[in-house]
């Protein structure tokens, strides 16, 4: 049964191996570059698994002391998980204790494959579900220690590497459009995140977008779920 989960698994987590291979190894080459050793990396990317607030947390473990600051700054970046967590609530239950991992595991990677995959029936959904987390996980553990590594040895430019990230989302996006036989639920997505975008600016729109895509999508899930059954 498991053999099978992560056998169904790991095809869907490719793109996220091929995106945390260069931005992962980009964080790495960074902690390297900012003193710390590759232990930082590795406790890092397995503690918090964050990518934006490991980024964030080099630069303030290399300033002063301020953990109320610290706290704050973890809480706005992070934010969006508990949306995601509120939009997996369905999913998860009855998982057991695997439940625990993956409520810890969510990333936008990870929500984004198991909110949408198509688990064949003889698939473990848990199961699925956990391998999915593990394997996107490791795989940024892994890029991030060796990227720190390599960073001892050779001196790269990785200015820019961080739109990997961007161009993943991207794809994830349009593989979703192609699947689904209406186009409601991308077109809400789309349009709040503009608006958003243009009433909070780039630097404060990601929360406001998030509550009000959530709100809408639970306040139309019945149009939404009917419309494609109809179709």
């Amino acid at each position: 049964m498991k053999i099978k989960a992560l056998k169904a698994a790991f095809p869907h987590t490719i793109p996220i191996l091929t995106a945390f291979a260069f931005l992962g190894m980009a964080y790495g080459l960074y902690t390297r570059v900012s003193g710390l050793g590759f232990v930082y990396p590795l406790m890092m990317s397995t503690a918090i698994f964050g990518g934006s607030l490991e980024f964030v947390t080099v630069t303030m473990l290399l300033s002063p002391f301020a953990p109320v600051q610290a706290l704050l700054m973890a809480l706005l970046i992070q934010a969006r998980h508990m949306f995601y967590g509120i939009a997996m609530l369905d999913r998860y239950r009855g998982m057991g204790l695997k439940k625990y991992y993956l409520i810890f595991a969510m990333c936008d990677e990870t929500f984004s494959i198991n909110c949408t995959a198509d688990i064949p029936e003889d698939v473990d959904r848990g199961w699925f579900y956990f391998f999915v987390s593990l394997l996107n996980q490791s795989y940024w553990v892994i890029s991030a220690v060796t990227g720190n590594l390599l960073g001892g040895f050779i001196d790269l430019n990785i200015q820019g590497i961080d739109f990997v990230m961007t161009a993943m989302f991207v794809v994830i996006f349009l593989n979703q459009w192609f699947k689904e036989k209406r186009h409601l639920s991308s077109w809400i997505g789309l349009a709040v995140s503009v608006l958003c975008l243009i009433v909070f600016g780039p630097d404060s729109f990601l929360i406001p977008a998030m509550v009000c895509i959530i709100a809408l999508l639970t306040f139309l899930r019945k149009p939404i779920e009917g419309g494609e059954d109809k179709v």
